[in-house]
């Protein structure tokens, strides 16, 4: 997985990563997911990728603005669930890098700090 990451950075630029607290219906296309991402965002910024997951945190969708058009990648889990952001983190929250890399990879991402370093909760 971490060659997918690693490729698809290779080819899309990503400054920001934008987490969405709130559940998306995981049948939502580009254009739900875009309308989802100004409500939540106020914007969709060139360069910067959104990430919604389903209620039961089993699917993840990222919407990647890449300043020319829209990518939208999708990721579903047959066991397990993804770890996500509590409800009382508010409606959005912004995530490292390494920290997305974490979530993807199904690591506590919430522990891994700006400096990529493990800390314990």
């Amino acid at each position: 997985m971490r060659e997918l990451v690693g490729a698809v950075a290779a080819v899309i630029r990503i400054d920001a990563v934008w987490l969405a607290v709130e559940p998306l219906d995981m049948r939502a296309g580009t254009e739900a997911a875009l309308a989802r991402v100004v409500r939540v965002f106020g914007e969709a910024r060139a360069h910067h990728a959104y990430l919604f997951a389903n209620r039961r945190s089993n699917r993840i969708k990222l919407l990647v603005h890449d300043g020319i058009g829209i990518w939208l990648c999708a990721r579903r889990l047959h066991q397990g669930r993804f770890v996500w952001a509590p409800p009382d983190a508010g409606a959005r929250l912004a995530i490292s890098r390494e920290q997305l890399q974490a979530l993807l990879l199904g690591v506590p991402w919430c522990r891994i700090d700006a400096n990529a370093s493990i800390r314990v909760a």
